[in-house]
């Protein structure tokens, strides 16, 4: 069985994105909160967001709380945030990991499959 991990990199001052609330639906047949969690200070989360049995085929969606994080950290930013949920839709494999990493900033974002 694989597993599906996420790590946030805040490119604007080039440091890991502590402190982002993160949570994982499933879409298979309606969507539905299968994890929750918080970036620890490497940008991570503690343990996998799906691994074992819960790692099944099917489409998935990632959400990030990017503006409260960025408004966190009392920086010029957009009022309202130009950012504020940021929503990844992908699909996986039962059998494969992935590593779903977020690169960004208060105003832009980009990822891409990680192993």
């Amino acid at each position: 069985m694989g597993r599906l991990t996420t790590h946030i990199l805040d490119t604007t001052h080039g440091t890991p994105a502590a402190g982002v609330s993160i949570r994982l639906f499933g879409l298979s047949d309606a969507r539905k909160l299968l994890a929750s969690a918080t970036s620890n200070s490497d940008g991570r989360t503690e343990k996998p967001l799906l691994a074992g049995e819960a790692m099944q085929t099917g489409h998935y969606e990632l959400e990030f709380d990017i503006g409260d994080y960025f408004a966190s950290l009392a920086i010029a930013v957009d009022d309202p945030p130009f950012l504020d949920t940021v929503v990844i839709r992908f699909s996986i494999r039962a059998d494969e990991n992935y590593h779903v990493p977020l690169l960004t900033s208060p105003w832009s974002y980009s990822t891409y499959r990680g192993s």
